[in-house]
């Protein structure tokens, strides 16, 4: 005897949720780590001006630590808005647009924090 019949299960996306759940835990994690991080930098004694502003990313454990949070900021804010756009926006080539245009933008934006980094 068949125990599912009248049920009928509508199955979407290709079962995210933990991956999604997990890198959202770690690049939120890696993103406070940072925070800390530069909190430490700006608090200490001083004025805080551009060339100390600019001596704090200008050394190379920073700038690496710096392109790892754009990067994960990048992702996380990817993840957060896709499922936005998958939960909420039924039509599929609308969410396919915005998907693409939400990633174009988030690269752009990611490029140019880079960009930004490592010219100072």
């Amino acid at each position: 005897m068949n125990q599912n019949y009248g049920s009928k299960r509508l199955v979407v996306g290709a079962h995210y949720g933990l991956r999604d759940w997990l890198s959202q835990r770690v690049t939120g994690a890696l993103m406070a780590l940072f925070t800390i991080v530069l909190l430490a930098q700006v608090l200490m004694p001083g004025e805080l001006n551009y060339d100390r502003w600019a001596g704090i990313f200008s050394a190379q454990w920073m700038k690496v630590l710096t392109f790892i949070v754009i990067v994960s900021l990048a992702w996380h804010a990817w993840v957060g808005v896709r499922d936005i756009w998958m939960d909420y926006v039924k039509p599929v080539g609308t969410r396919l647009a915005l998907q693409v245009f939400t990633l174009a933008w988030l690269v752009g934006c990611a490029g140019w924090a880079v960009q930004v980094l490592w010219r100072l």
